[in-house]
């Protein structure tokens, strides 16, 4: 049995497109120690394959983090699945705020050393040792308290379009990165709670226990992210105090939890919160960019970048080849001139 794709994107993208039956997009994630990652991965690969699942999965000794999108008839079949597995059992599975049931439209499950890249050692801490996990109406509370932080533990391009009023929003491009500029921030401030956040807990969970083994006490997370928070907020009439877009990373690239427009246009400087990836293949920057600069680049980043792909196709492959892709960063700020 052939345990990856070989079909081409394009046409399993006309595949997903056509199917008669609805998707729903779901997330979920669990440190738990693994003896045989691949044994895992090809099992994971086989069941979720049978039940026409698509996603991306990571894999590792430390456990597993999972996106995926699960055609509407096969939920109770994974639900009992996922009840029933010595590995799963317990996980929170998170349902997409926003979902047109395009997310995905392929199985990717890669083994990794870690399911998270960021740069401890695990060895060095107990990472089972997490900060307490609250609910929205528990955070929101708590969240008046004095001496309070909160800290967005996603990168930049991710809090830029949404995040919590008044929360610490580091620069940076990558979770590894954070993790010591948080941390030497805490031991400045000495606040009595450090309240986190991240898109769906994962961050949280593993940061929550480093955090407890570098002496800080009162540590606390928030259950399932933006993710599940939106949800509570909608289904408990409360008060949502996260603002913007949720950003993610599937094809969507985005789900809206309240209207506010908090970004702004990359090219123009309009409001705006749309990310996209430039057309130009040989780019492929991710920035914000409104409708109207969209139709002016030709959903390109750049005058440089919309010249080229308007070039043919066999013209733009030449150009490329051999070249190391320069977006090495998500991120991008820059104005065009």
């Amino acid at each position: 049995m052939i345990l990856h794709n070989k079909i081409d994107k394009e046409v399993l993208k006309q595949q997903l497109h056509k199917e008669p039956y609805y998707r729903h997009t779901l997330s979920f994630y669990k440190f738990i120690e693994i003896a045989d990652p691949q044994a895992f991965r090809n099992e994971l690969f086989i069941n979720f394959s049978e039940m026409q699942i698509f996603g991306r999965i990571y894999v590792a000794n430390e456990g597993i983090n999972a996106q995926i999108s699960v055609p509407e008839h096969q939920m109770e079949l994974l639900n009992r699945y996922v009840n029933e597995h010595n590995y799963l059992q317990g996980v929170l599975l998170n349902h997409a705020i926003e979902d047109n049931g395009k997310s995905f439209y392929k199985l990717k499950i890669l083994v990794k050393h870690k399911i998270l890249s960021d740069g401890l050692i695990n060895s060095e801490f107990d990472i089972y040792n997490v900060g307490l996990h609250l609910d929205a109406n528990t955070y929101n509370k708590k969240l008046g308290e004095p001496n309070t932080i909160v800290i967005d533990l996603r990168n930049s391009y991710e809090h830029e379009v949404g995040h919590f009023s008044g929360a610490l929003l580091p620069d940076v491009d990558t979770y590894k990165e954070s993790i010591p500029i948080i941390v030497n921030m805490l031991e400045e401030k000495q606040p009595d709670n450090i309240l986190l956040y991240c898109t769906g807990g994962i961050r949280c969970e593993k940061f929550s226990a480093y955090l407890h083994h570098k002496g800080f006490k009162n540590v606390f997370q928030l259950k399932g992210g933006v993710i599940n928070y939106a949800h509570q907020v909608k289904k408990l009439s409360i008060e949502t105090k996260f603002i913007g877009k949720n950003f993610v990373f599937d094809d969507r690239m985005g789900e809206r939890v309240t209207d506010d427009i908090i970004a702004r246009c990359h090219q123009c400087g309009e409001a705006a919160d749309t990310h996209v990836n430039c057309a130009n293949e040989a780019c492929h920057l991710l920035f914000i960019q409104c409708s109207i600069c969209a139709s002016k680049f030709n959903h390109c980043c750049s005058v440089s970048c919309m010249d080229q792909h308007a070039l043919p196709g066999e013209t733009q492959k030449l150009l490329r080849k051999g070249k190391v892709h320069p977006n090495a960063h998500h991120k991008s700020k820059f104005q065009l001139i």
